[in-house]
């Protein structure tokens, strides 16, 4: 048989319904009546008997094998910490799974206030007195442990970065960058660059 056109694809025959296969069939003068499983196993069975590649080509998805074996995966660089402080920084996250939302008095009740925390300040505010079943308020025995308060999850110190020079001098093992949002893209390249040859790791980086 002559091909005219190209045949469908495994995955679109795999994907068509039954008028689609229906019409394939008849379009290769193959019979185009019985199920569905009949009529693709049919399709297939012609394609193959034709030698028609159906899939992508040999060449390219070994191009494809190739870019993936290339690309090695790198794990993130991680914090020197003590027994004492990975302990302290399980017991933060718990803490904070445990925390209560806390919400703006009468958040429910007007959508222009928000939900944004703010401080009651009325005289008759019942949320303020802690009275009956008014919500919970931020106070200091919702805080983290003081040993870890301002850490990033990762257990890093943060060092805001806006310059290349301003990674010299810390600590790879304890210390991770943070570049400014108002670094523009050619100097925060320059900042990733340098940040690998000090094996500093930057927290907020940008994937290439």
């Amino acid at each position: 048989m002559a091909r005219d056109q190209d045949f469908p694809t495994r995955t679109e025959i795999h994907k068509a319904r039954k008028a689609e296969l229906q019409a394939w069939a008849r379009k290769y003068d193959l019979d185009d009546e019985g199920l569905v499983a009949d009529l693709r196993e049919r399709l297939l069975a012609h394609i193959e008997a034709e030698g028609e590649a159906a899939e992508e080509p040999i060449e390219e998805l070994e191009e494809d094998m190739e870019i993936l074996e290339e690309r090695v995966y790198v794990a993130r660089a991680k914090p020197v910490l003590s027994e004492g402080t990975k302990a302290l920084l399980v017991e933060r996250a718990t803490r904070r799974a445990h925390r209560p939302a806390f919400r703006r008095q009468e958040w429910f009740r007007y959508k222009r206030l928000g939900r944004a925390w703010r401080r009651p300040r009325g005289h008759h505010s019942k949320l303020r007195r802690h009275l009956g079943y008014r919500p919970a308020m931020p106070s200091s025995g919702h805080r983290g442990p003081r040993g870890v308060r301002g850490l990033h999850p990762s257990g890093f110190q943060e060092v805001l970065i806006h310059r290349p020079a301003d990674l010299e001098g810390l600590n790879p093992e304890r210390q991770a960058a943070r570049i400014a949002h108002s670094v523009g893209t050619r100097k925060r390249v320059s900042i990733q660059e340098r940040a690998d040859e000090l094996g500093v790791r930057i927290l907020n980086r940008v994937v290439e």
